[in-house]
């Protein structure tokens, strides 16, 4: 099986449905987002341990590769940082101004997190973009554009 969030008709797949619950569970595991919110890397996001729960969980419904683990992890990583669910695309929740005159992410942040030589850049990159977004995103959105990037 290969690694899909939604199915064509936009409805989350099994895959989908874990990584949801557990992204709402969130809010009842404050110590497992702090953990996760803290690590600055997706390698240092898979050395803890509410990765290595979601991860389990995620490969009970998904035959997850090993060339797939670095990806994982920074989406759940990621993840943690997202504090509401909106079904508005990424790229628009980047470009779209709320209040006025400029976009969230400017069109030269934008070009440097495309150009991202690695996982771990984009990442890091990311991190500092979601709070000009104020951290609402669409979490499957995020998390196949985390998986598919590159």
């Amino acid at each position: 099986m290969s690694i899909q969030f939604r199915t064509h008709n936009g409805e989350p797949t099994a895959l989908g449905r874990v990584l949801l619950a557990w992204w709402n569970g969130l809010d009842d595991d404050r110590g497992g987002r702090a953990i996760l919110r803290r690590a600055a890397s997706p390698t240092q996001v898979a050395l803890t341990a509410p990765y290595q729960r979601v991860f389990q969980r995620l490969r009970t419904v998904a035959d997850i590769h090993e060339r797939d683990y670095e990806r994982m992890a920074a989406i759940v990583g990621l993840l943690a940082h997202v504090k509401a669910n909106e079904s508005r695309p990424i790229p628009l929740a980047m470009s779209t101004c709320e209040t006025g005159a400029r976009p969230p992410v400017s069109e030269l942040r934008f070009l440097r997190l495309l150009d991202s030589p690695d996982m771990e850049t984009f990442f890091m990159g990311l991190r500092r973009v979601l709070p000009l977004m104020n951290d609402r995103v669409d979490v499957l959105a995020l998390a196949n554009d985390v998986f598919f990037w590159g």
